[in-house]
């Protein structure tokens, strides 16, 4: 299932300038899959690259959207969550302004409402980083 830019916002609680998430284009029950691309007035830039703690809220918006969109029954609204933890987290490159990174999470966990996510981030098949997430609240 895709769900396109303009509609984003009915699927993360996130609102600009903090959107990290342009398109989902792929949610199931083991996978996620995203894409996000740079433009020069994102608040995460560090000169013309976009910074490391930008890319691992890539990561949790994706986790927040996918896991929205294949829960939709349960929630009205997307929920407010938080990312208790970060591990194993491994940076390779940054993007640049113009670059549109795809985002690939996939489930390791779930207790309840909380989740073990691992997270990749890539850009034209190279990977930039990865990590697992805690999340809860979702």
């Amino acid at each position: 299932m895709k769900i396109i830019k303009e509609n984003i916002k009915n699927y993360i609680p996130q609102r600009e300038p903090f959107i990290m998430v342009d398109n989902i284009l792929d949610a199931n029950a083991e996978k996620f899959q995203t894409d996000f691309t740079i433009f020069s007035d994102n608040i995460f830039l560090e000169g013309d690259k976009l910074s490391e703690c930008a890319l691992i809220e890539n990561i949790a918006q994706s986790c927040a959207a996918g896991l929205f969109l294949i829960n939709m029954e349960k929630a009205s609204k997307p929920l407010d969550g938080f990312i208790g933890g970060i591990s194993k987290l491994f940076v390779f490159d940054l993007p640049k302004v113009g670059d549109t990174i795809n985002t690939d999470v996939y489930f390791l966990h779930q207790f309840a409402n909380m989740y073990l996510m691992k997270g990749e981030v890539y850009l034209n098949k190279k990977k930039l980083l990865e990590c697992e997430l805690k999340l809860a609240g979702l």
